[in-house]
């Protein structure tokens, strides 16, 4: 008898068409080749076209379904994305007071093409696991609200930056998106700090334009964290977890998914990588 598999837990809000939140996640983690366990804290109504509403679960069921899978299984990654109330977040914090692996969080306050996300979070809430956490992959804008900065510029974004490791010392590693940074150019840049380090990461890639980008956040969260459990090192989770999202959204580009901003065609990967 083999031993027993690890899993990453991903802890975030359903998405019914499949394109973010607990189902790109679980989809990301299986095609990577890792087991993926999920909890959910909000029940949304949403297609392509946007969120129409945002019910978030009942706190104490949502700590009730991380606790059974922490008592059960063998986690070493939790994945967090939406939050759903103030309430969730305290109660995801209760939850994972014992758990000593890695926590990526993937604040999510603005979706990948700029809009607001409707939900019930607050800044408070997003500020309890963000406290928790090891690892933080923000998009520019979440970036600027959590650390009060302006983020227009380079110099900017790294400065800010650093200031969210000051600012939450639990923090090993903070990843940041650059999709909305200097959004003209035809190469996007991603940045990756990790606390104790003045040498920073940049990688510039390609931009690439296609009408499926809903779920991106999501989708790379999940495979920095798949990666990281595979590799144990920030670095080739960051480069890697950037070369996945750049496949998916190629194998995706030439595809129609709904009327709106569809999603990833996570099923593709393994033929258009």
């Amino acid at each position: 008898m083999s031993g027993q598999a690890q899993a990453i837990l991903t802890i975030a809000g359903s998405d019914p068409s499949g394109g973010a939140g607990i189902q790109a996640d679980l989809k990301t983690l299986t095609v990577l080749g890792v087991y993926g366990c999920a909890a959910v804290t909000s029940l949304t109504v949403q297609n392509t076209l946007g969120v129409q509403s945002c019910h978030p679960v009942v706190p104490e069921v949502v700590a009730q379904q991380v606790a059974a899978v922490l008592a059960d299984m063998c986690v070493t990654h939790i994945k967090i994305g939406m939050i759903g109330s103030s309430a969730i977040a305290q109660g995801i914090v209760q939850a994972l007071s014992g758990f000593a692996g890695e926590i990526i969080y993937d604040p999510i306050v603005f979706s990948s093409v700029g809009q607001a996300v409707r939900t019930t979070d607050s800044l408070d809430g997003v500020r309890q696991i963000a406290a928790m956490a090891t690892v933080l992959t923000p998009n520019l804008q979440e970036l600027q609200l959590l650390s009060s900065t302006p983020c227009s510029s380079i110099f900017e974004v790294l400065a800010a930056g650093e200031g969210l490791l000051r600012s939450f010392p639990n923090l090993k590693a903070l990843v940041i998106k650059g999709g909305h940074l200097q959004e003209k150019e035809a190469e996007v840049t991603d940045f990756l700090l990790i606390a104790g380090q003045t040498q920073h990461e940049s990688r510039r890639h390609r931009r690439i334009v296609s009408p499926n980008t809903h779920g991106t956040g999501c989708t790379f969260a999940s495979a920095f964290a798949a990666y990281h459990q595979q590799t144990g090192e920030y670095r080739q989770a960051f480069h890697l977890a950037i070369d996945f999202l750049d496949s998916l959204l190629c194998v995706s580009a030439e595809w129609r998914l709904g009327q709106g901003n569809g999603g990833l065609c996570h099923h593709l990967f393994a033929k258009g990588a």
